[in-house]
């Protein structure tokens, strides 16, 4: 167990996955909020689909995870 500061970005690999998405929908002009969540979930959906994205911001932490 590692004690974390209250919040550390660079120690948290949501926040790469968040930066995939917010990048690939980032000049969206959305007419409404609906569209918006449906364009977030597939980007999601494509990038559960590749392990290597996920992976790659997990590394990014440079925390190790034990099988």
């Amino acid at each position: 167990m590692f004690q974390l500061p209250v919040y550390a970005a660079d120690l948290n690999p949501t926040e790469g996955i968040w930066s995939l998405v917010k990048r690939d929908i980032g000049n969206l002009a959305a007419a409404d909020l609906s569209q918006i969540t449906r364009a977030v979930k597939g980007q999601l959906k494509r990038i559960r689909y590749r392990p290597t994205l996920v992976d790659g911001c997990l590394a990014e932490t440079g925390l190790i995870m034990d099988d």
